[in-house]
């Protein structure tokens, strides 16, 4: 105000020699990322030749995300530096102005060229403020480049979907088992159906996961190495339940293509011709109605940890609320999978898992093995 007496503000506030000092030390900022960037290119370019375990590492904590980084944040600061420039001599300007409306208010004679002068600063001030903003709007876009924008909860998802899908599919499974187990409450039909769908999803991320080689070191360094780590015990119990979520579909898929060759292999004996078309049909409603029929044998199998906790009750509510405790853990942890990436919870996802496997899934999975064999077996 001391500096602005006769006008009464400061159409123009800002220190010009500050921002110019920031944006000389944005612009050497900037021209070290870009230097950062193109060290780490080389880094990466030039290890090609380098083999092994350390090799992999070293080339993996500089992926390619890191060069892209440092050149995003190399490109902002670069741009935030120029913008910063690029105000330092409007601001230069507008004070210049300034001063000579404050003269003009100072020499004015009359009170008609006092208010001239006022306008004019008014003027300024207005012309200042929105060049400011948009001196601010940009900086802000370029501050919001500087690192990658962490992605949405959908896009989250499908990321670890993408990058993954055998555990993708290993949680399917776990989650429409619990689905359908949750259904066949209400209508067994439908609930079946769900759950062999999921039996399926199991299969194939048992096949996923087997065949990933990632996958079969981190057991075999656990039995070889003796590098029993938390790699080692997720891989297991993932193996293991995704073996247990197989069974029941692959028994009633078994009993079913059983039936249906031997219904096959009848109806072309029966036949004149002995056309092997004639077994076609015959063989598929064999194989469709024995492959329902195994499965909701299984499915009326329930966990051998429910029969022995609830061998005193006969409330049915009590018996089915006790044995989706097992379904709902793997929904539980398989939902997890999906949320932050957060050491202790996948830890304890996997000691879950784990216990769920050896106290609830594994004895099913036995009982039910033991029903489909009945239908199976020579």
């Amino acid at each position: 105000m001391a500096d602005h007496a006769m006008l009464g503000f400061d159409p123009a506030p800002g220190n010009p020699a500050t921002v110019l000092a920031l944006a000389k030390k944005l612009s050497s900022s900037a021209a070290s990322l870009g230097e950062a960037s193109r060290v780490v290119k080389d880094l990466v370019s030039h290890s090609s030749a380098w083999q092994g375990e350390a090799a992999t590492a070293f080339r993996a904590s500089l992926s390619q995300d890191l060069p892209r980084y440092l050149g995003a944040a190399h490109t902002s600061l670069g741009e935030a530096a120029r913008r910063l420039t690029g105000w330092h001599d409007t601001l230069v300007s507008h004070r210049a102005l300034a001063a000579r409306y404050e003269a003009q208010a100072a020499a004015a004679k009359t009170e008609q060229a006092l208010s001239d002068a006022r306008r004019l600063a008014h003027e300024l001030a207005t012309e200042h403020g929105a060049a400011a903003r948009r001196v601010a709007q940009t900086l802000n876009a370029a501050t919001d480049r500087l690192a990658p924008q962490e992605p949405g909860l959908l896009a989250s998802i499908w990321n670890k979907i993408v990058d993954d899908p055998a555990d993708a599919m290993s949680n399917a499974s776990a989650i429409l088992g619990a689905i359908g187990a949750g259904v066949a409450l209400v209508f067994p039909p439908a609930g079946l159906a769900i759950m062999l769908v999921g039996s399926g999803l199991s299969l194939a991320a048992l096949a996923m996961h087997t065949s990933d080689p990632k996958f079969r070191k981190s057991l075999t360094d656990g039995f070889t190495k003796g590098q029993f780590d938390a790699d080692f015990w997720k891989s297991s119990v993932t193996l293991l339940g995704d073996t247990a979520g197989a069974v029941p579909g692959v028994a009633a898929v078994a009993s079913g293509a059983k039936a249906g060759t031997a219904a096959a292999r009848a109806a072309m004996a029966a036949a004149p011709e002995g056309s092997a078309v004639v077994g076609l049909a015959p063989g598929a409603s064999a194989f469709r109605q024995t492959a329902w029929s195994t499965g909701v044998s299984m499915q009326e199998v329930e966990s051998p940890l429910a029969t022995w906790a609830l061998h005193n009750t006969t409330n049915p509510t009590v018996r089915n609320s006790v044995n989706m405790v097992g379904p709902s853990a793997g929904f539980t942890t398989a939902v997890l999978d999906y949320g932050p990436d957060n050491e202790t919870i996948d830890h304890a996802s996997t000691a879950a898992d784990g216990g769920r496997l050896a106290a609830d899934d594994a004895p099913s999975t036995f009982a039910k093995s033991k029903v489909a064999w009945q239908v199976i077996r020579p």
